[in-house]
């Protein structure tokens, strides 16, 4: 038993012991079993009930060192019935070994003269012949004129105790100085206890986030979140961690992290049945490795659609086939959409792109003679100024913001990069994304460059055949 429990049993035991203090005091060992003597009447049945029903072993001594109260667990660990202990002098012989009888009757009866608790460790001799270890948390009684009147000790076996500390030392490391997060969540699915590491990923104090719904703090991913303590609440922990992306509100903004997390349900183990008391919630941010696979895993995707569209465009015969092909091979994984516009003077020509109503391939415009109506200080006129690509999105009103741009209504991110073939610039191609993609990046704006030259050089033949060579 925990050194709580033996505490708790111990302090009953010493309030019961105070309503029998005479019996005690005179070390009467008529009382039966548990210290209840013929006629004893309520109080001593009281007392007998009460260390009979305890959950820590028990027995006390009076002043001349004679047991006067065994409990049910005493017999448990020992093995000695009450019957078989009250009454004795002492251990020896019995629940002691010989040679140690007399340091075990000496440290016990010098407890009755100290203050406080005190905590030993003896071998004591089970029924069977076996030897076990117990640790004893030991007090001295005090009689009706205030002198010493015994002793009682609670106990356990100290594999036992042991186990419990080493128990109770982890649950203070992780909440203390564990380097995984920790949160521990009641049935309502709201922290109730919050380790230092969990407390600075969720951006918040170790006082400040309990009881508060998790919603307040994770912006998007707590669905998933609370998905999985439902889950392990009612069908228990699952086999594996799980790794989750969340979106946590912060001082300086939303961010984006990873966490590779593990559940446990916690239940009760004072019932008898398994009343579940919450989940503990155990999580590492794993942000930085996981997106440095994600831009591992991208750039070679990319890498590999750049090497196929070279090839699928070197076994074009119209050089215009080859620059549109290319495109396509660009838009996978990476865009909706791809406008390609030529450079005529001050102005932009459409010249080739991809249906706006529905998916599909990148084809030349019919008729495509008329200017682009680009307003001054559109992305693509940007991109010609700068020779430098040009990131921007629409924000709240992505609708009114693409169509004042020339672009199709569903578009709310754009990337415009320049057609540069021997030194001269050619035109623009867009890139388009949906509100449902995130916006480009710096490195989609690499990406975007490396097939923009292989697009220019397409462009840069089909000129040169239609005779077009003035740019």
């Amino acid at each position: 038993m925990g050194s709580g429990t033996a505490d708790a049993s111990a302090s009953d035991a010493t309030g019961a012991t105070g309503a029998t203090g005479a019996a005690e005091a005179t070390g009467d060992p008529g009382a039966t079993a548990t210290g209840t003597g013929p006629g004893g009447g309520p109080g001593a049945e009281l007392l007998a009930a009460l260390l009979d029903g305890m959950d820590t072993a028990l027995f006390a001594l009076d002043a001349t060192g004679t047991v006067t109260h065994w409990n049910r667990q005493a017999e448990r660990v020992l093995g000695w019935s009450a019957a078989e202990a009250v009454g004795r002098d002492g251990f020896a012989g019995w629940a002691v070994r010989g040679p140690d009888a007399d340091e075990v009757r000496r440290r016990l009866m010098e407890i009755q003269d100290s203050q406080g608790r005190q905590v030993h460790e003896f071998a004591l001799v089970r029924k069977d012949g076996g030897r076990v270890l117990v640790r004893m948390q030991a007090a001295g009684m005090r009689g009706e004129d205030g002198g010493p009147a015994g002793v009682y000790c609670a106990f356990s076996e100290a594999h036992a105790q042991i186990d419990l500390e080493r128990s109770i030392a982890l649950s203070e490391a992780l909440f203390q100085d564990g380097p995984w997060g920790v949160v521990l969540v009641d049935a309502d699915l709201r922290p109730t206890v919050v380790n230092a590491h969990a407390a600075r990923a969720l951006g918040g104090g170790r006082t400040s986030l309990l009881g508060r719904p998790l919603g307040e703090v994770v912006l998007q991913g707590v669905e998933d979140l609370e998905g999985a303590f439902h889950h392990v609440l009612a069908a228990g922990a699952p086999p594996a961690p799980a790794e989750l992306w969340v979106t946590l509100r912060g001082r300086e903004g939303e961010r984006r992290r990873c966490w590779r997390s593990g559940f446990l349900r916690l239940c009760s183990p004072l019932t008898e049945e398994a009343v579940p008391l919450g989940v503990a919630w155990l999580f590492q941010d794993v942000t930085e490795a996981r997106a440095a696979e994600q831009a591992a895993a991208r750039l070679r995707f990319r890498s590999a659609q750049l090497h196929r569209a070279a090839r699928a465009a070197a076994e074009c015969e119209d050089p215009w086939e080859a620059a549109t092909t290319t495109l396509d091979f660009s838009l996978a994984g990476f865009a909706d959409h791809a406008l390609l516009d030529l450079v005529a003077g001050e102005r932009l020509i459409p010249t080739a792109a991809t249906p706006t109503d529905a998916p599909g391939p990148c084809l030349r415009v019919a008729g495509g003679s008329l200017p682009a109506r680009y307003a001054a200080g559109h992305p693509a006129l940007q991109a010609l100024d700068r020779i430098a690509p040009v990131r921007v999105s629409a924000g709240a009103t992505a609708g009114s913001w693409a169509a004042e741009r020339q672009w199709p209504r569903q578009a709310a991110h754009a990337l415009c990069v320049t057609l540069r073939s021997r030194g001269r610039t050619l035109g623009v191609v867009t890139f388009l994304r949906t509100a449902d993609r995130p916006a480009f990046e710096r490195e989609d704006a690499a990406h975007a460059e490396s097939a923009a030259v292989r697009v220019a050089s397409a462009v840069d033949l089909a000129l040169l055949l239609d005779g077009r060579t003035d740019g």
